[in-house]
């Protein structure tokens, strides 16, 4: 059994990890070639999170996904690189909305360069990002675009709030299906279609990457309070600090709005207070990772990874949809 790709995945069987190890190499080739520019400015702003690592999530899921077909079909590492370049712009942008100061464990590129060259740059790369699926054909491109705007509005959605009368916890679902389901999920469908994998297959492999996308964002939203910044390459607390709404604080919100536990109803408080202040921020992380609402939050992480594992059900047994079964676990157990 080998480990491969991001969260110590195991992957069963030879042929298997070195399809998926060929393909992430080739990957990260791609990257390095889409995000040169002829000025060199430009070239080391894009670079910046390339070569600061990352898991590879979604490239490794258009991988396993292309394994229900021909994983060697040429479009499947170009649309591989595609969802991974969408995929780092957001980040310059994230970054800029959220103030971060850090991501991937280095310096953000608006800490580094300020807020106009992070935008820019996530501009640059989404340009990027096109000219390559120019190459993929039609379909290929109304895909990305509709994922793109599910991306787009869940990002809006998150940034106005819910709206009079809705559940936030319903609302925050929506936003996380928009913001992160959106994209993986075309991670799996673009591995499937582009290997020429069956209608059904591709639909099941859509299906799947909604599912474990929201998992692994819900896992992001416990990281964020349960970690520390060597775990999760960001400074711990930054959602909290600004502001943003997270899956354990809409739980804790709703058990102070539904009961009546001062405790409760103080933690509420301290959050709406001020987080920029350190002290104050430590305390209010030290009280959520003893809070039940994060232990919800957990659950909630592991019931998306339970519903993106029993799509996979459909497929035949082989050890591509073993080792998609293993992310499920995996992606748990970074809420672990």
């Amino acid at each position: 059994m080998t480990v491969v790709g991001p969260f110590g995945l195991r992957v069963r069987d030879q042929a298997l990890e070195a399809d998926v190890q060929a393909g992430l190499a080739a990957v990260e080739a791609g990257l390095l070639d889409a995000t040169k520019s002829e000025v060199p400015f430009i070239t080391e702003a894009a670079q910046h999170l390339v070569s600061a690592g990352g898991k590879r999530f979604r490239p490794l899921l258009v991988m396993l996904a292309a394994q229900f077909g021909d994983p060697d079909a040429p479009g499947v590492v170009p649309a591989a690189v595609v969802v991974e370049l969408t995929h780092l712009a957001t980040l310059y942008h994230d970054d800029v909305m959220d103030e971060a100061d850090v991501r991937r464990g280095v310096d953000s590129a608006n800490t580094r360069w300020g807020n106009s060259v992070a935008v820019l740059t996530g501009d640059f790369l989404f340009a990027r990002a096109s000219h390559i699926l120019a190459d993929l054909g039609p379909e290929a491109v109304r895909i990305q675009a509709e994922a793109f705007e599910r991306l787009v509005t869940g990002q809006i959605l998150e940034t106005a709030g819910p709206r009079d009368g809705r559940d936030p916890v319903d609302h925050y679902m929506d936003v996380l299906g928009g913001k992160t389901g959106s994209l993986v999920a075309v991670s799996g469908r673009f591995g499937a279609l582009m290997a020429g994998a069956d209608e059904s297959v591709v639909d099941i492999l859509t299906q799947y990457g909604e599912r474990l996308g929201i998992a692994f964002q819900l896992a992001d939203d416990v990281l964020d309070i349960a970690s520390d910044s060597h775990e999760s390459g960001k400074t711990p607390g930054t959602d909290l600090r600004e502001g943003i709404p997270t899956l354990p604080v809409l739980h804790l919100r709703a058990r102070a709005a539904a009961g009546d536990d001062p405790q409760d109803k103080e933690l509420v408080e301290l959050l709406d207070g001020d987080l920029g202040d350190d002290d104050r921020l430590a305390e209010a992380l030290r009280r959520l990772r003893a809070h039940p609402a994060l232990e919800q939050a957990r659950r909630d992480t592991v019931r998306y990874a339970q519903e993106a594992r029993a799509t996979l059900a459909p497929l035949p047994e082989c050890y591509a949809k073993a080792a998609l079964e293993e992310l499920c676990d995996a992606v748990v157990h970074r809420a672990g």
